[in-house]
């Protein structure tokens, strides 16, 4: 599958094509520029063909953007992986200092490069195109990214220059991984760790990652889509409308993911806002897996992981069957151990228990500890089945389902989980009607 990379300096349109592409609002657009930090990856079809298309951040020198320097490393790297690449640039104010010195950075790259002609509105902006000839890079295509006009005629273009390549991309019928948690706790770290590669921009700034970045993996026995959001910070804070938008996208990311991994800083412990993204996991019916990630920070007594581990359980209660895993990406410790948890709970949430293996167990379990009566009623539990669901869910069928309380509704749970392993998935459980 061909590999298309949007370029440009910041604030030329370069998301707002992307989303037009990729036929989702997929990444943050904002009057503000250099909304985009990272390379945001997502996939088009045009004419029976599926491409991948990359949008980057603003290439800029000399500004007062503290990221500067690590978003045009994106951008180089973006060009370096990309087989076209459209350079955008703005019809409004032609050709400017920053167009020429990114112009001579692609005329060096030996790539295809098609000039996009943006925010051409209507036909009177036409002969304004013709200035980007200039550039020697050949003929400007004019395009709206806003209205769509012209990207028809740009995807005819790129298509001719795009490699054949046939079949499905590996990374569509995979698990996907979100990496989620408080601002600065090292979401981007380990996704980079993981991966071997700077894909994703770290700073000490909390906030860096904006959009949702997604990247497949392929290592060490381990295939999934990785994806790492932005920090889900308290409601209650200053939030503009870029962070806002970049919140959505982690809450999107989580409830478009399989497993999370849950980071949490190991020299701050479990906070509010960690028991709210935990929740916000469960609600979902997610895969969890704890990343306690800092460790090399914390000082160390005997049976300080066990104590840590107890503590920040007791503070995710009532759901506490998940695994919990002591790491340091900066020391690169135990980073494989997280992919094995995330693997074994993306397992445990895919099983499906034979109705009568189901029923041998439970209903010998229910025997020995009824449901209480209410009112003189006795409550009978007859059958149970598992139900064709994405998580986890179970039915127990029985005569009086109104009067099953809660409490008898986490023992069934709790016998579930003590005869077949679901550690790390939330399991639902429904009384019906016999």
């Amino acid at each position: 599958m061909g590999i298309v990379a949007i370029v440009g300096r910041p604030n030329v349109g370069k998301s707002t094509l992307f989303n037009r592409l990729v036929g989702m609002r997929q990444a943050i657009v904002d009057e503000t520029a250099g909304v985009t930090r990272d390379r945001h990856y997502g996939r088009c079809e045009w004419n029976g063909r599926e491409f991948s298309v990359i949008d980057t951040g603003g290439y800029a020198v000399h500004t007062e953007d503290i990221f500067e320097a690590a978003i045009r490393k994106q951008v180089l790297l973006a060009i370096d992986e990309a087989d076209v690449i459209l350079f955008m640039v703005d019809t409004a104010t032609g050709i400017t200092a920053q167009c020429q010195l990114i112009a001579g950075i692609l005329r060096r790259s030996n790539k295809k490069v098609i000039v996009v002609a943006n925010k051409v509105d209507n036909s009177s902006l036409m002969f304004s195109i013709h200035e980007f000839h200039a550039l020697g890079l050949g003929a400007p295509f004019a395009v709206s990214s806003v209205s769509g006009s012209g990207t028809g005629d740009l995807l005819d273009e790129v298509l001719k220059y795009l490699p054949d390549g046939h079949g499905d991309d590996a990374a569509q019928n995979v698990p996907h991984l979100a990496i989620v948690g408080r601002p600065n706790v090292g979401k981007s770290s380990l996704a980079n760790a993981l991966l071997g590669e700077e894909r994703n921009i770290v700073t000490p700034v909390a906030g860096t990652t904006r959009d949702a970045v997604s990247a497949y993996y392929n290592k060490f026995g381990h295939e999934f889509v990785l994806v790492d959001t932005a920090g889900l910070r308290k409601r209650g804070k200053a939030m503009d409308d870029v962070e806002f938008y970049s919140v959505m996208r982690s809450v999107r990311a989580i409830e478009h993911s399989d497993v999370c991994i849950l980071m949490i800083d190991a020299t701050r412990g479990v906070e509010a806002q960690d028991v709210s993204i935990f929740n916000l996991i469960i609600r979902n019916k997610k895969g969890c897996v704890l990343a306690i990630n800092k460790w090399d920070l914390v000082t160390k007594e005997t049976n300080t992981m066990k104590t840590v581990k107890a503590a920040i359980l007791q503070r995710l209660s009532p759901f506490t069957d998940v695994p919990a895993i002591f790491t340091s990406v900066t020391q690169k410790q135990r980073l494989l151990d997280v992919l094995d948890a995330a693997a074994k709970v993306y397992a445990n949430r895919r099983k499906r228990i034979a109705t009568s293996q189901l029923n041998e167990l439970l209903l010998q379990d229910i025997e020995n500890f009824p449901p209480p009566a209410i009112k003189g009623k006795y409550v009978r539990i007859k059958y149970v089945t598992q139900l064709p669901s994405p998580s986890p869910s179970f039915a127990f069928f029985c005569n009086l389902p109104q009067y099953v309380r809660e409490d008898y509704r986490r023992f069934l749970e709790n016998k579930l989980r003590r005869h077949f392993d679901f550690t790390g998935c939330p399991i639902q459980v429904f009384l019906r009607k016999k």
